[in-house]
């Protein structure tokens, strides 16, 4: 995890940006371009209270290529195809760090016990890691010239480690120094010199577990050698006509057995190197007349481990017959007579079989198998019946249906999390394991926040997760399946010709939630939306409610005849004009209009069979968007729910509709043009003619795999910008095809010449404020960002309270307030007159599901459901102020006034990703997120910039839908299809970071070596134990060639050592990488290394501390 230098911008100085050139408006023209001069508020934050960080990574390290285990520490590492590596300790102790190389890892080996691991990557470097540190660092690399390493081997207690090749050359590296031994196995040597053809890479070395000096060394073709590293050659050599792709010992060193690329085992006894013992194809079909069973798929790995009290187990993975078309990938457990074959739902990268004992001479006594899936981490119980899965309780499930948006809720209140568990535990699968989950190493770091922090993830099966993120961990805490409402097609012909997707139709774009009175509401791809109370209470829905809205983006056109384009269905505004609500029937051609366009029909089909609905969220109700004359409906663009006054609202590229959620009836239907009546500042163009429209309907782009175009109707300038959103598929060529294609406010469907005139909806904001220039009191109303940069204002007039509220409609105007900025709008947010947040009015839960006592229904038809916010209960005369951001600039408008009080360009070159308004350190500030890569902050209400980080450049689609703000300091993005990066901007968690960061390393006594009698235990097993050092060392082995390898000092082992000191010595560590390729003598610069990192002594005492411990002593010494 690295942390940033960043620019401190001191106040009232530009921000200067190496790629947005940010010219904060000069401060008399800032604070008051209106000539009005606003009263001053004192703002507390300054550039010093932010800083930027990485915090943690949660969920499924993405595209896994290696897997390993220390049997003493009890911590999973897992390595990745980006070069990245995972560790697992206990739950709730993660640790994530990255390869500055990139490269795929390709092997990972546990110093066992040692804090240490040692790292082999596609690019034919070795590294050393310190795990003795919060955040591990690489002590030493080596990087091999001429030769490409394909495995490696490093005995248990020993510091010589064996890296075999693609030549087939073996070399032993020192790892105390990462220097290599002068003692090499070359190929030649250890195959029969009769053999004219190379046997290939090395696919496998181990010693034999009785005798450390014989190395059993398996090469790719097909053979076997066992060499003597003191006689330096070949005892006995095994041949079989198939390929090899792995081998394991039996523990008593007198066998062991091979897996082959024809989907057989072989078995074979040491001193018998003619022919195998045994010869089993476990998924092969028995022959009769004794032929050879039929060729099945290659078996990958292999693993032979036995036990005290029975027959051993053969674990492996793959040698499925080829017959078995469309059969999912399998893990086999042979014990005895019995075999299971266990289905895994993805293909199988790598397994390990957990043992008791980190000696490989001693009976392993498996207890489970820890399976690395493509997409999943799967822990197998040996010892149970049955072979049961471990409850997996690190939360790697985010992506079991892939992520389309994220939300971050920092500081919710604190029965929410407790609220979720308990309904969230009921949906728990049976059948795990009963026993604890077996990886717990390492301990917990002292969480120093104890605010609650809640992430919702939105996904394409239509499921919404809540998680439990507080103190930088994660658990899933409840899972809500938004596709239970519809009617599901059984098959593909079955599928109703309305769907504007081809797959995912119930994936969800945009989550609204309020935690305090925790209604939620999402819009989802097919342009619906639906709305959820949240109840303790099962309840059975006889018939779910559903309203069905026609919004149509409508310019009167002469050429248009009137058949093709139906009116709008006419809702007076302010009138309740209750729409039909009983389920409607969904036939395709029934509902079209005369001239078979289909017309007034929703993309999906409501259930019409009574609904169970379990204890949590609950639908409310259903409202979808439908065709309008052979048009789909537009996705929704922006969203808002407010429990207060009972209301959602959403909106297009085609208008906007408001719904009473409570009274079910629609109270404002609009065009985005009828919203400004006679104000409309464009001239717009009357709508294209039909037929060169797309006849693919919305959301094409999800099935044909093309980014969505920033079509978000833009003036020339930004709209140019934003273009380069449609380039990052070139640049990620992983990017799943679901990956790119959501993304809000962007539809996709609508034909060039309309594009241009359309302005969607981009943000929508319910609140208590001042409506009109001429207002003396604020009053509930609702605010509208477009795309072209317009905030209008809606105002809302409720009835009373009680039994009121459902008889009375809801009054809906237009106030024809109409303010300006550059760019989209993105979001907005009011601040009273000493510059506090004022949150929108919100009813506060309660359990609607219980019938009420009279008493209780009294009280409540006397109170008015607003909570009453703080400007409204102060001084009528009292000024408040509208904070608005856009995609170009923010502004801060003095209301009632709505003189522009402050402006700040944000960006000119790009434009902004994501922008909120967050609380962090007893203060507010506006955070962005810009498509070049920067994070910045702004003081509120003057903009003052108090930050300005380059973080990440815009790399794909999914960074720009998923990333986030909340309060605290807090913030995330989706990193990869299967991860959430989070990270701070706040120097107070910067600086707490190191302590709630988890150990990975604890002090733990290894076990006894076992007692194997007087002579046995003495010896190691018949006085076949070795003297490595006297073997590869110096004196005896001479130096290897310098052209070889070259080593490479690494950054690491210095904790604590903040900001830019990792960034030097990378930059050390590339210099000596250049010294050393002019084979220069590096003793020079290694002082200046040295007095470099002269801090660090607590890195020194943890290397000296390794390599005394180290020091190539005799087992039975230690």
């Amino acid at each position: 995890m690295r942390k940033f230098n960043i620019r401190k911008v001191l106040d009232g100085l530009t921000a200067g940006s190496a790629s947005a050139s940010q010219q904060p408006t000069p401060p008399a023209q800032q604070q008051h371009p209106s000539g009005n001069r606003e009263p001053e508020i004192q703002e507390t934050l300054q550039s010093e209270h932010f800083q930027l960080c990485k915090t943690v990574r949660h969920g499924f390290p993405y595209q896994p290529s290696a897997l390993a285990f220390d049997p003493v520490q009890k911590i999973l590492a897992v390595g990745t195809q980006t070069g990245a590596l995972r560790l697992f300790g206990r739950p709730g102790v993660e640790c994530y760090c990255q390869h500055d190389s990139g490269a795929a890892v390709i092997q990972l080996q546990f110093l066992i016990n040692e804090g240490a691991l040692v790292s082999a990557l596609a690019d034919d470097t070795l590294h050393l890691w310190n795990l003795r540190q919060k955040r591990p660092a690489i002590l030493h690399s080596l990087k091999f010239c001429r030769e490409r390493v394909t495995f490696c081997h490093l005995p248990f207690q020993s510091k010589w480690l064996y890296v075999g090749t693609e030549r087939g050359n073996i070399h032993i590296v020192n790892v105390e120094s990462f220097t290599l031994s002068g003692y090499v196995i070359m190929w030649n040597k250890a195959i029969e010199l009769s053999s004219k053809s190379h046997p290939g890479p090395v696919v496998h070395i181990s010693d034999n577990p009785m005798d450390e000096g014989k190395l059993l060394i398996g090469f790719e073709s097909g053979t076997v050698v066992l060499w003597d590293l003191k006689s330096k050659k070949a005892d006995y050599r095994y041949t079989y006509d198939e390929a090899i792709h792995s081998v394991a010992w039996h523990h008593e060193g007198k066998q062991f057995i091979c897996s082959h690329s024809d989907g057989t085992l072989t078995i074979w006894n040491v001193r018998s190197p003619t022919k195998p013992v045994q010869t089993i194809t476990p998924h092969g079909k028995q022959l009769k007349d004794g032929k050879k069973p039929e060729p099945c798929k290659p078996i990958l790995k292999v693993e032979f481990k036995t036990t005290r009290s029975g027959e051993p187990f053969i674990i492996l993975s793959g040698g499925l017959s080829y017959d078995t078309v469309g059969r999912r990938p399998c893990l086999t457990v042979m014990h005895g007579k019995s075999t299971a074959v266990l289905e895994m739902d993805y293909s199988i990268v790598d397994f390990l079989t957990l043992c008791e004992t980190p000696y490989p001479n001693d009976f392993q006594e498996p207890y489970a198998v820890v399976v690395l899936l493509e997409k999943d981490l799967v822990l197998i119980d040996l010892a149970q019946n049955g072979y049961p899965i471990f409850e997996n309780p690190y939360p790697l499930s985010i992506h079991e249906s892939p992520v389309t948006c994220c939300e971050y809720f920092a500081d919710c209140p604190v029965d929410l999390i407790p609220a979720l568990y308990s309904v969230g535990a009921r949906q728990k699968r049976q059948g795990y394991s009963k026993k604890e989950w077996p990886i717990n190493g390492g301990n917990w770091g002292l969480g120093a926040q104890s605010y609650p922090e809640i992430i919702i993830t939105g996904h394409a099966d239509g499921s919404v997760k809540f998680w439990d993120a507080s103190a930088i961990t994660l658990q899933v805490l409840y899972k809500l399946k938004t596709s239970k409402v519809f009617e599901k097609s059984r098959n593909k012909e079955d599928k109703p010709s309305t769907d504007i997707v081809d797959e995912d139709p119930y994936a969800i774009q945009i989550i609204s939630w309020c935690p305090e009175s925790r209604m939620l509401c999402i819009a989802g791809v097919s342009a619906h939306v639906i709305i959820y109370r949240f109840s303790k209470q099962e309840v059975i829905t006889e018939v779910i409610p559903m309203l069905e809205v026609r919004l149509l983006y409508e310019i009167n056109d002469v050429e248009t005849p009137e058949s093709e384009q139906p009116p709008p269905l006419s809702t007076p505004v302010g009138g309740s004009n209750p729409q039909p609500i009983p389920p409607q029937s969904h036939p395709s051609t029934s509902s079209s209009s005369s001239d078979g366009l289909r017309d007034n029909v929703p993309c999906l089909k409501v259930k019409n069979s009574p609904l169970k609905q379990s204890p949590g969220y609950q639908t409310e109700l259903v409202i979808q968007l439908v065709w309008v004359g052979g048009e789909p409906p537009q996705q929704i663009t922006s969203l808002a729910v407010n429990s207060s006054y009972g209301l959602v609202v959403f909106g297009n590229c085609n208008g906007i509709a408001m719904v009473d959620y409570l009274q079910k009836t629609v109270l404002l239907n609009l065009g985005t043009i009828e919203l400004y009546g006679s104000n409309d500042p464009y001239r717009r163009e009357p709508r294209s003619p039909r037929k060169s429209r797309q006849p693919s309907g919305g959301l094409c782009d999800i099935s044909e795999g093309t980014v969505v175009p920033e079509d978000r109707c833009k003036s020339p300038t930004s709209a140019k910008m934003s273009r380069k959103l449609s380039l990052p598929t070139d640049l990620k060529p992983d990017l799943d095809v679901k990956d790119n294609s959501f993304s809000r406010s962007r539809s996709s469907s609508v034909t060039s010449i309309d594009k241009e005139s359309r302005e969607a909806i981009s943000a929508l904001h319910f609140c208590e404020t001042y409506t009109r220039k001429a207002d003396s009191s604020p009053c509930p109303c609702l605010w509208v960002g477009t795309t072209l940069g317009t905030v209008l204002v809606i105002a809302l007039n409720l009835p009373p309270g009680g039994e009121q509220r459902l008889l009375q409609p809801v009054i809906v105007s237009p106030s024809g307030t109409i303010l300006r900025l550059k760019g989209a709008i993105l979001r907005m947010a009011f601040l009273d007159a000493t510059g506090c947040l004022i949150p929108p009015a919100y009813e506060p839960w309660k359990e609607h599901n219980v019938p009420e006592e009279k008493d209780e229904k009294e009280k409540l038809k006397k109170r008015r459901p607003v909570s009453v916010s703080p400007s409204s209960s102060q001084e009528i005369s009292e000024n408040q102020y509208a904070v608005i951001c856009s995609e170009k600039q923010a502004k801060v408008i003095s209301l009632p006034t709505q003189n522009c009080a402050y402006k700040q360009n944000i960006t000119e070159t790009s434009f902004v990703l994501r922008g909120d308004i967050v609380s962090l350190s007893n203060s507010i500030c506006l955070a962005c997120f810009c498509a070049n890569g920067h994070i910045m902050t702004f003081s509120l209400p003057s903009l003052r910039p108090l930050l300005d980080v380059y973080y990440l450049p815009l790399t794909n689609m999914r960074i720009a839908r998923t990333f986030c703000f909340t309060n605290n300091g807090q913030a995330l993005y989706l990193v990869s299809p299967t991860e959430i990066q989070r990270l701070t901007y706040s120097q107070e968690t910067c600086e707490n970071l190191q302590e709630m960061l988890g150990e990975l390393f604890t002090p733990v006594e290894t076990p006894e070596a076992p007692n194997r009698g007087f002579f046995k235990g003495l010896f190691g097993g018949g006085a076949q134990s070795l003297d490595r050092e006297e073997l590869f060392g110096e004196s005896s082995s001479g130096k290897a060639s310098r052209s070889l390898a070259q080593h490479i000092p690494g950054p690491g082992g210095i904790e604590g050592v903040k900001g830019a000191a990792s960034g030097v010595v990378g930059e050390l560590a590339r210099a000596r990488l250049a010294l050393d390729e002019r084979g220069q003598k590096l003793s020079d610069l290694e002082e200046r290394t040295a007095a470099m990192l002269s801090s660090a002594d607590s890195f020194s005492k943890h290397a000296h501390e390794m390599m005394l411990k180290y020091k190539d002593k005799k087992w039975y010494q230690f």
